[in-house]
């Protein structure tokens, strides 16, 4: 187990907020940021991560938006699409689940 830099994994306010209120409980990066056990900590509470695999941007679905603090798919998309610069949307392009939860 490593203590790895919130931001990193988080890299923008809004997620962060979103893992401390428990309403982002998991992200999908480009790259592998954390390993299954690795733990971080926000305003003082620890997180565990407990889930790292790759995927493809095609397997993603409308609950893993909502796991992302998103309504659904299409508004997923929309966010990427403003946050990277000629970003686009590609069903065979992958991607890393890190998905976390608050430790007891």
């Amino acid at each position: 187990m490593t203590t790895i830099d919130a931001d990193v994994l988080l890299p923008n306010e809004r997620m962060r907020e979103g893992a401390r209120e428990g309403e982002v409980i998991q992200i999908h990066r480009g790259d592998q940021y954390a390993e299954e056990g690795d733990e971080f900590e926000l305003d003082g509470e620890t997180f565990a991560v407990v889930e790292v695999r790759e995927r493809t941007l095609g397997d993603l679905t409308d609950e893993d938006a909502r796991r992302e603090g998103m309504a659904d798919l299409d508004q997923y998309r929309e966010v990427l699409n403003r946050a990277h610069d000629h970003f686009e949307w590609d069903d065979d392009s992958e991607v890393v689940l890190h998905r976390f939860e608050k430790v007891a």
